[in-house]
């Protein structure tokens, strides 16, 4: 496996109109070793049409799930990064939404890092938001209210394969279903002493209202649920790292959010 191979891993479902975008802006790379692979899972609108214009390209391999693996997108989405990773052969991953896209020298920078930085293992370059035109910024982290760094979408994330495989055994695909791969990642990578932002954008991130991140809006019953799974999905990587979970005002007030939310309910 060479060293500067890169695997480009495409989640999709029902982004037909975005598509074939995003698979261009990796065809048109200044950089050419590379492997696409694309997971569909279960598409109903035009991305079938989109995909069989790329199907018989050598460097693009089609995985076309054939029964969604959960009701909960940050699953399915895991599940699809997991079937396509198996079978990748980079030894650099890169993630990457069927919205967006990539500036058409990014594989090339970020090949030139790694390979000048045989440490680095997790690194993401600054989005931008195509809904704003702008870049997007990160929040300064808040040291008394605070989960994890703020971070940038999953199409900005490149890691090692070493990295991906060690994560890969506590990913825990099956249990906090509304938590996506790359909150995950940046805990991981945050505990781990691996997390890398880089300011310069080579992402191009599409908000798109039915995607996964559309059904937690701020302060909904949802996305007080995500954090604290990230909560516990952080407490849980810890625990298994022996560093000890502070208990934070924030971890308390999410708690109790969840309860009232909860009690509500039922």
């Amino acid at each position: 496996m060479k060293k500067d191979f890169i695997s480009v891993l495409i989640t999709n479902y029902n982004k037909g109109r975005y598509l074939d975008r995003c698979i261009s802006s990796i065809l048109i790379q200044k950089y050419t070793k590379f492997e696409i692979l694309i997971f569909d899972d279960c598409s109903n609108d035009q991305s079938a049409d989109v995909l069989s214009k790329f199907e018989k390209l050598k460097n693009v391999r089609i995985l076309r799930n054939k029964k969604k693996k959960s009701n909960y997108g940050p699953i399915n989405q895991i599940y699809g990064i997991l079937k396509m990773f198996r079978i990748s052969k980079g030894n650099i991953i890169s993630l990457l939404d069927g919205d967006d896209f990539f500036k058409n020298n990014k594989l090339k920078v970020m090949s030139d890092i790694f390979l000048s930085n045989k440490k680095l293992n997790f690194i993401q370059d600054t989005a931008f938001s195509l809904l704003e035109r702008k870049k997007m910024k990160l929040k300064k982290k808040n040291h008394i209210f605070s989960i994890w760094p703020s971070f940038f979408p999953t199409s900005t994330i490149m890691v090692r394969r070493n990295f991906f495989l060690s994560f890969k055994k506590i990913i825990y695909s099956k249990k906090y279903p509304n938590l996506e791969i790359d909150a995950r990642l940046v805990i991981y990578s945050y505990l781990t002493n691996n997390f890398n932002v880089l300011k310069k954008s080579y992402t191009y991130y599409q908000y798109d209202q039915s995607g996964i991140t559309s059904k937690y809006e701020k302060f909904s019953s949802l996305w007080w649920k995500k954090r604290i799974e990230a909560y516990s999905y952080m407490k849980t990587l810890m625990k298994k790292k022996d560093i000890k979970f502070k208990v934070s005002p924030d971890f308390i007030f999410t708690k109790l959010i969840n309860y009232l939310y909860f009690f509500k309910v039922n």
